[in-house]
């Protein structure tokens, strides 16, 4: 009998030092040592102190802050997860027309289309980049809130703008985090 479980010890030993030990320690060493910032989460500091990642999406709701996408997680990393609402669900359709009056109330000097990222969850429900208009339909808002005109906002946007990811993959976006922490530092709260 033992020499039939022999190897097969032998072998769940190995493949337990290998693949549960060696390889991810290995793997660990290299992203430290050629990727640090997204290994390590690609946190923000401002002032030596973390306020956010700029790999995860935080809620902003007050108003001299750009609003990032609706979250299907409620912004909790450790829960992302879409909604798996299709599109005949009822309760994906009230969902979309809450933020639509949300975005509304919060943004009534606004007249044009709703982009539909600032009305509908991303897959994970963190995601930390809005679309161009997104940004363009909340500047009129955060303007005001600030006391700046919104061309000096729309000009902050464009500063802020990320090119496409190795310049062909998704389209031009801004990271609200990343934009909101600019906000800050050029126009601080009133």
């Amino acid at each position: 009998m033992w020499r039939q479980l022999a190897p097969a010890l032998r072998a769940m030993v190995f493949f337990t030092l290998l693949t549960g030990l060696i390889y991810p320690g290995v793997m660990t060493a290299l992203c430290q040592a050629l990727f640090p910032r997204p290994a390590n989460g690609s946190l923000i500091r401002v002032n030596g102190r973390i306020v956010g990642s700029s790999l995860i999406a935080q809620k902003f709701t007050q108003r001299q802050y750009f609003h990032p996408r609706p979250s299907a997680s409620n912004y909790d990393a450790s829960a992302s997860a879409a909604s798996n609402d299709g599109p005949t669900s009822e309760a994906l359709v009230e969902r979309v027309k809450a933020s639509i009056a949300q975005f509304r109330k919060d943004n009534p000097d606004y007249s044009g289309p709703i982009p539909s990222d600032l009305v509908t969850a991303s897959g994970s429900g963190l995601d930390p980049d809005i679309s161009l208009a997104s940004a363009a339909a909340q500047a009129a808002r955060v303007a005001a809130a600030r006391g700046v005109s919104v061309a000096q906002v729309r000009a902050l946007i464009r500063q802020q703008v990320e090119r496409p990811t190795l310049g062909f993959l998704g389209p031009p976006r801004v990271n609200v985090l990343a934009l909101n922490l600019a906000l800050d530092r050029k126009f601080p709260r009133p």
